[in-house]
């Protein structure tokens, strides 16, 4: 089924979706994980090359590390000996001149918002207009929506079109799935769907002749739902909830507010609203118990994903900062509780009779799976990177697991900070995990989308909501013959019916696109054309309202204060915008209220600024870094 077309290998359903974008029509290729979206991208941008005079094209993406893995993985094998191709990311020197780059390169790969940052930057060595582009390729486009990166860049573009100004480049979007946009009902799908288009002014093409060779080339792995009854008696949740009720009696909640039920993301959101409203309303006790209550609440959904342990630990590691910077007594309160209780929580987080079922079910879910003489390579998704540390520690510490050889390790996506991986980590544990040194990955949503990950025969989504569009992400993972896709969730809980929502969705997402490709061209294309008109103004008006917000404050009446202690440390007025993208405090007396502490060591480096040290509150004992 395969045919070479100019020492490039597609197969016959990747011929099929590049087949418009070769008559140089913008479209949308949507094939599933694993279908080839890439290659086949790399394929129109060679015939674009060969047959285009003066052609640029540049390639988005909406993640830094992907930004080296298409040029390294794809795109340099198949066009770098014929052309000049260059990866950009914020963390490169390139960025700084990057005008000069587009204009000196055939083909530029980088984030969305190195490309928004030129076109809106008019100093020469940095500004690129869209028509020094010819072919513009745009990687998991479906994030073209709202307010996103990707969106700014096309608003550019949908604004051009419509004044008519010309030349514009091709546009060529990719996609796994571009969701329902929330929608349960198809006719809002189908608008979703237009609306996608509309904003990548594009038609959505897939595989229609050859979809039973897609299917055998991406096989669809085996759902399985391993299904826990709800814990019959948990004294270490009910322990924190009993703590929990006396801080809400302490704080005396106003009236008007009801916080809904502890240990869910509502209770979580409710307590982020209070603790603004404290700061808001200069009330310490307000602020500072929410703050708290947070916390607690964390270890609440700890408890119901991890072992009670994790959820203890959670907590205590909060409270060891907060025993030397008390500062009144709402914070002797507070801390005074924790201590009381402490030895109580721990004893009932050791206790075995109540540990968490989840666990155990999980833990034969991997079994079913792994064992000394089977080669198994799989994929656990969690929600949080906190929540993947205490799987990471669960399985190298658990016996069983140890001896069904189980070598595991974090993946987590690129950033600062203890708990985030620089890419290079990222890349090492890629390859340990392709190589075989590693066997089973513990990942937050990271692995997903778009990362490089080798074929899994089991995928396992534990303790996690998301979206259709992450679902078909991660399942997509699951890529190897008769590999599993487990979800582990507790009996009547909301993982099962978010991923049974899921699956509807996914099913709705295919019949709202094949409705639109239906379509007449000449309804589609009026279609199109209103919704980009309705953007368009749209954006004005939001632009215009935001102006109209700024002006209702002068900076010099906003104060900053310490989180912590509520002292004033700076005005709206000290801050400046610099570079159009960093806020520094410009006045000379801000050292007064903070202590400096220790280097501060990031893995980039910048044009013309290096990090400096750790800044905490001066206020008397606060010391809230």
């Amino acid at each position: 089924a395969q045919c070479r077309m100019a020492d490039f290998e597609l197969y016959a359903y990747q011929e099929e979706v590049v087949e418009r974008a070769l008559l140089r029509e913008n479209t949308i290729i949507w094939l599933p994980t694993g279908g080839g979206k890439t290659r086949a991208a790399v394929y129109v941008a060679q015939k674009h090359l060969e047959t285009t005079p003066k052609a640029k094209v540049v390639v988005l993406v909406n993640k830094v590390h992907l930004v080296e893995q298409h040029y390294t993985k794809e795109f340099k094998p198949h066009l770098g000996s014929n052309y000049t191709l260059v990866p950009v990311s914020g963390e490169s020197e390139e960025k700084d001149f990057f005008g000069k780059v587009v204009q000196d390169s055939d083909v530029v790969i980088c984030t969305a918002q190195i490309l928004y940052n030129a076109l809106t930057n008019m100093e020469e060595i940095k500004h690129v207009e869209l028509s020094d582009i010819t072919l513009l390729i745009i990687d998991e486009c479906h994030h073209t929506h709202k307010d996103s990166v990707y969106n700014k860049v096309m608003g550019c573009y949908v604004e051009k079109k419509l004044k008519g100004e010309q030349p514009l480049p091709q546009i060529l979007g990719l996609t796994a799935s571009p969701g329902t946009g929330g929608a349960m009902i198809l006719e809002k799908a189908v608008e979703h769907v237009l609306q996608i288009c509309a904003n990548l002014d594009s038609a959505i093409v897939s595989a229609k002749n050859y979809v039973s060779e897609l299917q055998k080339k991406v096989p669809r792995p085996i759902k399985t739902f391993d299904i826990v009854e709800k814990r019959p008696e948990d004294p270490f949740g009910d322990h924190l909830k009993w703590m929990m009720q006396l801080i809400h009696e302490y704080m005396n909640l106003p009236p008007d507010l009801r916080l809904r039920e502890c240990g869910t993301q509502e209770y979580e959101a409710d307590v982020v609203l209070l603790e603004q409203r404290g700061v808001k309303e200069n009330n310490r006790l307000l602020a500072q118990c929410a703050l708290h209550l947070r916390q607690y609440n964390d270890a609440l959904l700890i408890n119901d994903t991890l072992r009670m342990m994790d959820a203890y630990r959670s907590l205590k590691e909060f409270y060891i900062t907060k025993f030397t910077t008390a500062i009144d007594g709402t914070d002797f309160f507070l801390v005074g509780l924790f201590q009381e209780n402490q030895k109580d929580l721990k004893k009932l987080a050791g206790d075995s009779r109540y540990e968490n079922p989840k666990m155990f079910q999980l833990e034969s879910t991997l079994l079913k799976q792994f064992g000394p003489s089977v080669q198994s390579r799989g994929i656990l998704f969690s929600k949080t990177r906190k929540s993947i540390r205490c799987l990471h520690d669960w399985v190298v510490t658990n016996k069983a697991l140890q001896e069904a050889g189980i070598k595991a390790a974090i993946l987590t996506g690129a950033g600062n900070g203890n708990s985030y991986m620089t890419q290079n980590e990222q890349a090492d544990t890629i390859r340990n995990f392709r190589d075989g040194t590693l066997n089973l990955l513990i990942s937050t949503s990271v692995a997903e989308e778009g990362l490089d990950i080798p074929e899994c025969n089991l995928v396992v989504r534990y303790g996690l909501l998301t979206n259709e569009i992450a679902q078909q992400q991660a399942s997509g993972r699951a890529r190897a013959r008769d590999s599993q896709y487990s979800v582990v969730a507790q009996k009547g809980g909301r993982e099962v019916r978010r991923e049974l929502t899921n699956e509807h969705l996914e099913d709705l997402t295919g019949k709202a696109i094949a409705k639109v490709q239906d379509m007449n061209l000449h309804e589609f294309r009026r279609k199109i054309t209103d919704l980009q008109i309705q953007a368009v103004t749209r954006r004005k008006v939001a632009e215009s309202r935001k102006i109209e917000r700024r002006s209702l404050n002068t900076a010099a009446s906003i104060q900053l204060v310490c989180r912590n202690c509520f002292k004033s440390v700076a005005s709206g007025s000290d801050i400046k915008l610099v570079d159009n993208a960093h806020y520094v405090n410009v006045n000379p007396d801000f050292k007064e209220y903070y202590k400096v502490g220790g280097q501060v060591v990031l893995p980039r480096s910048f044009e013309d600024w290096e990090p400096g040290r750790i800044i905490s509150c001066n206020n008397g004992s606060c010391n809230k870094v």
